[in-house]
């Protein structure tokens, strides 16, 4: 069932559809009532008919996602209805370049470098849901302090159970030595499942090894570029005793990329 958030989500990207939709339909009377003074004038002058016919190709696509990190990063078991296909955002939005930004926490800001060109699924999913708001009052809400040192985060109800609503794959750029240095970026997934990412993703604070599954690595699709104290210290902090839970909370105020 999906979460509160992951509802209001969808019904903000059906609005934003339905506005485009009115705005191309008030676009084709304009043309049809310009094709019909054109035909007018044609029979009127020489007899002749011409007809002018307007398409638009604009359909509704409802955007979420899922995914996280266990001993390694995973997420919760897309349902049936969260691997709509048509929801996915296009991988050429990547416009395979390199995108900057910044990932605002309470704690503090961490600057963030996106390979489109490595990973161009990876990043058109991720700038289109930080340009709609879907991060925006997140918390981050798994730190692993032992095996692997990672911060994961992208669980619109911060339980990480959910995820936008879709899931994609495959797997981009995953390291061939199952290295992830400290400032990788990278999705979270469901083990063994190669199309279950969505939207949790996870910040790697210290050198990790995660070795990969029988679906392989994890899609490596950025670098952190500053803020690296603000990472430090909120795994300092530690978590919750008996859990992985931050001990305080990590809330994701904003996501910003150009």
């Amino acid at each position: 069932m999906a979460s509160k958030r992951e509802r209001e989500y969808q019904q903000r990207r059906y609005e934003k559809w339905q506005q485009r939709q009115a705005q191309h339909d008030a676009a084709r009377r304009r043309q049809r009532i310009v094709a019909g003074s054109v035909v007018g004038v044609l029979v009127l002058g020489i007899g002749i008919v011409a007809a002018v016919q307007a398409t638009g190709d604009d359909t509704p696509a409802t955007a979420f996602a899922s995914d996280p990190a266990t001993t390694a990063p995973a997420a919760p078991t897309p349902s049936a209805a969260a691997t709509n296909a048509a929801a996915v955002p296009d991988k050429a939005l990547a416009e395979d370049r390199t995108w900057t930004g910044d990932i605002s926490l309470k704690q503090g800001d961490i600057g963030i470098s996106l390979d489109g060109a490595k990973a161009p699924q990876a990043v058109a999913n991720f700038v289109t849901l930080a340009q709609d708001g879907f991060f925006d009052g997140t918390n981050c809400h798994r730190l692993t302090t032992t095996g692997i040192y990672v911060l994961q985060c992208g669980s619109p109800d911060g339980t990480g159970t959910d995820g936008p609503g879709y899931s994609w794959g495959p797997i981009e750029n995953a390291p061939a030595d199952n290295v992830y240095p400290a400032g990788t970026i990278a999705m979270a997934r469901v083990g063994g499942d190669a199309s279950s990412m969505g939207s949790q993703f996870f910040l790697v604070y210290k050198d990790s090894t995660i070795p990969s599954d029988s679906a392989g690595g994890y899609t490596v699709f950025g670098q952190i570029t500053s803020g690296e104290d603000v990472l430090k210290a909120i795994a300092d902090a530690g978590t919750t005793s008996g859990t992985e839970t931050p001990v305080h909370d990590v809330t994701i105020e904003g996501v910003k990329v150009k």
